[in-house]
C-alpha cells in the first residue's frame, strides 16, 4: 500500500507549520465551517470568479471549488523552493535566448535538434531577435508537487501566459475576510504584492524606443476565454488597460491605443493569447484576435511582447526532460530542484519500457494542458489503458511519461469532515530587469478522495498558501 507524506501529521504528532492550526480545526462546529464554506461560495460567485469547461454542454461557466483549511510552508522550506525556482526560471530564459541565437546546447550535444528546431512551439520569426533586456519568458508558472519533508519534484514548467495567480490572490483576501483570527495568530507573509511586482517587472523591460514612462497594457482574446476573469482582474489591480486585438494598431515605428482621447502609444504588452493569433501578418492569417503588424514593431525594437512570442519551446514536455541539464550547462550548477523521472516515447528503449508498464505510469501529450489528453495507469480501467496504448503507438513522440508519485497530502474540508487530500503546488516567477518571487503560491487540490489530478477542469479545487514569517 503506498505511504503519503502529510503535511500536518507526522507519525500522529503534528508538524511544526501546522501548530497553531489545531485547535482552530478541532474546534470549529460542523455548522460553523458549512456556514463558511457557503459564505467563500458566495464571494467566490459575486466576485465573478470562474473557470471554463467546454465540450460537456450547459454553462461552461464554473465556480472554481475553495478549501478553506490553509496550506502552510515555514520560511525555511520557502527559501529553499524560492531559490530553486529562481534558479530554474534563470536557466530557462538563458536556454531561449541561446535557441533563438547561436544554439550553443545543441552544438554541445546537450539536447536533441529535433526537439528545438521542429518543435511547434519553436517560432522561426524570432531567430536571431533579442527582445528587451534579453527576457523571453517573464511569468514563469513552475507546478511542483512534494513527496517528503525535504523532497520536492518539478512536475512542468509554464513559460507562456500561465493562469492562475488570480486565485492566488483571491483565496488569500477570502480567507483574511473570514478568518481574522488566524492572520493575527500566524506570521503569515503577504502576497497582496504581486500585482505591483508585475507591473514593475512588465515596465521593467520597455524597448528601447520608450521614452518615459513605460505605457503597460493587457492583451486578451476577449470574454469568451476561459481566464477573462484573470485578464480584467490583473489589468485592474496593475492598474493598466484592458485591452483586445482591435483597441491597438500600428502605425509607423509603433503600436498605439485607441482612446476617447486619441491614440496613445503603447510600450510594453502583456499578452494573454496564444503566438498563433497574435499578428495575421505573421503568423495565423484568419486570427481575428491579433494586431497586424505587431511582429515588425516588436522587432524594431519599438514594442515588448511580454512573455516573448517562441518562449512556448521552453516548456514543452518533452524539452522539459532537459532543464537539470540547462541549468548546468548556462549556469554551471547543480538543480535545487530535480525533475520527476522521465520517459520520452520518441526514444525506442524508453517507449518500451512505457508500454511494458502502462499501468503504473502518468503518460502526457507534450503539449497538453488542464489535465486533458493524459492518462493516470493507477486509476485507469483495463480498457482505458489499451485504448491509450493505440494512441502512444500511433505518434510516439507526442507522449512522455512518469512514474506515479505520492503526491502528499494537506487537510481539506470534505463532506463528512476533515480528510488528507493530494496537492501541488503553482509559484508564479517574475522575470525582469531582476527576478522577483511573493512568498506564496497557488495551491490546487484534488477533492475527490484519491484522485493525483489536481486540474479545476477535472475537479480540483483551490487554496490558500501560507509562507511563515521568520
Amino acid at each position: 500500500m503506498t505511504t503519503y507524506f502529510n503535511e500536518m501529521y507526522d507519525n500522529g504528532a503534528v508538524r511544526a507549520p501546522y501548530a497553531r492550526l489545531e485547535d482552530w480545526m478541532r474546534h470549529m462546529p460542523a455548522e460553523l465551517r458549512q456556514m463558511k464554506q457557503a459564505e467563500a461560495e458566495t464571494l467566490f460567485r459575486r466576485i465573478g470568479i470562474t473557470f471554463a469547461v467546454y465540450g460537456e454542454g450547459g454553462d461552461p461557466d464554473r465556480l472554481i471549488p475553495f478549501d478553506m483549511f490553509p496550506r502552510v510552508f515555514t520560511a525555511p522550506e520557502w527559501t529553499r523552493l524560492e531559490r530553486g525556482i529562481k534558479q530554474r526560471a534563470r536557466a530557462l530564459n538563458m536556454f531561449l535566448a541561446d535557441v533563438y541565437g547561436r544554439g550553443e546546447i545543441v552544438k554541445a550535444g546537450r539536447i536533441p535538434a529535433r526537439l528545438v528546431y521542429e518543435n511547434e512551439a519553436y517560432e522561426k520569426a524570432v531567430v536571431g531577435f533579442v527582445p528587451p533586456k534579453g527576457v523571453y519568458s517573464h511569468i514563469v508558472g513552475i507546478d511542483l508537487v512534494r513527496t517528503g519533508p525535504d523532497e520536492f519534484f518539478v512536475l512542468e514548467d509554464n513559460c507562456r501566459t500561465p493562469s492562475g495567480v488570480s486565485y492566488m490572490l483571491e483565496n488569500r483576501e477570502i480567507m483574511m475576510r473570514m478568518f481574522p483570527d488566524l492572520f493575527r495568530e500566524n506570521r503569515i507573509q503577504p502576497v497582496d504584492s504581486y500585482s505591483e511586482r508585475l507591473r514593475r517587472t512588465l515596465a521593467s523591460v520597455a524597448p528601447a524606443k520608450c521614452t518615459g514612462e513605460p505605457r503597460v497594457v493587457l492583451l486578451t482574446p476577449g470574454h469568451f476565454n476561459s481566464a477573462y476573469y484573470e485578464h480584467s482582474f490583473l489589468a485592474d489591480l496593475m492598474g493598466v488597460e484592458l485591452v483586445e486585438g482591435q483597441d491597438l494598431f500600428v502605425e509607423g515605428e509603433f503600436v498605439w491605443m485607441r482612446t476617447t482621447e486619441g491614440p496613445k502609444k503603447v510600450d510594453v504588452i502583456y499578452r494573454r493569447i496564444d503566438d498563433a493569433f497574435i499578428d495575421p501578418l505573421c503568423f495565423r492569417p484568419d486570427s481575428m484576435l491579433g494586431v497586424p503588424g505587431l511582429m515588425d514593431v516588436y522587432r524594431s525594437g519599438g514594442v515588448a511582447i511580454c512573455s516573448a512570442p517562441g518562449a512556448g519551446v521552453a516548456d514543452d514536455k518533452a524539452v522539459y526532460t532537459f532543464v537539470p541539464e540547462m541549468v548546468r550547462f548556462y549556469l554551471g550548477e547543480e538543480p535545487i530542484l530535480n525533475n520527476v523521472p522521465t520517459w520520452q516515447c520518441g526514444k525506442s528503449d524508453d517507449l518500451k519500457y512505457v508500454l511494458d508498464n502502462l499501468p503504473e505510469l502518468v503518460v502526457k501529450e507534450v503539449h497538453g494542458s488542464g489535465g486533458y489528453g493524459m492518462l493516470v495507469g493507477p486509476k485507469s480501467t483495463k480498457a482505458e489503458v489499451e485504448a491509450f496504448r493505440l494512441k502512444i503507438l500511433d505518434d510516439p513522440d507526442n507522449y512522455i511519461a512518469q512514474p506515479t508519485l505520492a503526491l502528499s497530502t494537506t487537510p481539506t474540508f470534505v463532506a463528512e469532515g476533515i480528510a488528507p487530500r493530494h496537492v501541488d503546488l503553482r509559484p508564479y516567477c517574475l522575470v525582469g530587469e531582476s527576478i522577483d518571487l511573493v512568498p506564496g503560491a497557488l495551491t490546487r487540490v484534488a477533492l475527490k478522495d484519491g484522485s493525483l489530478v489536481v486540474n479545476s477542469s477535472q475537479g480540483g479545487g483551490v487554496k490558500d498558501t501560507w509562507v511563515l514569517a521568520e
